[in-house]
């Protein structure tokens, strides 16, 4: 039954990320889900520790207590289903140029996997490409407070100037 519910709650969850990603961005999907995930694991891990504990019984769960959990658990699947689920696919793919996007990819499948759930990364370094065109993707990695200083070599797409105060316009 466990199973099931996780299953409906992780279909329904992935549908709002689907609605509302370009509505709310990438960056507020991560970091919200990234949070709810945390508390999430902090959560069943209390109530499993406070049941069975190093010595605890190991007998039955009572039906009130394993509904806490599952509801813990759902709320889990939910965070993940509408954050680093689908948006670790979707937002490698809008990040590459298409002419490294393959490979770009196939590097970067390895270190999102060591990374696993560390919203902090995202907080820090994913800049939000909601809106942003693929073909001005350098703008936004030579705007941004870290990835900039590896730009330097990196000319701004056709149309494009960066002004002094850092706002980017473009030429008419």
């Amino acid at each position: 039954m466990s199973a099931v519910i996780t299953g409906g709650v992780n279909v329904l969850a992935t549908c709002v990320s689907i609605y509302g990603v370009d509505k709310w961005g990438r960056r507020k999907l991560f970091l919200e889900g990234g949070t709810q995930m945390l508390i999430c694991q902090v959560a069943v891990a209390i109530f499993i520790g406070i049941k069975f504990g190093v010595n605890g019984d190991p007998g039955d769960l009572p039906k009130w207590y394993a509904v806490v959990v599952v509801q813990f658990i759902c709320s889990y699947v939910a965070g993940f289903a509408w954050s680093w689920g689908p948006l670790g696919w979707l937002v490698r793919s809008e990040i590459f140029p298409l002419e490294i996007r393959s490979a770009a990819q196939i590097r970067t499948f390895p270190i999102l996997c060591l990374l696993g759930h560390l919203t902090a990364f995202v907080y820090l370094f994913l800049p939000e490409t909601k809106n942003i065109p693929i073909e001005e993707m350098v703008i936004v990695w030579k705007k941004h407070w870290f990835w900039s200083r590896f730009m330097v070599d990196v000319d701004y797409p056709n149309g494009v100037e960066l002004i002094k105060d850092g706002d980017i316009v473009k030429k008419v």
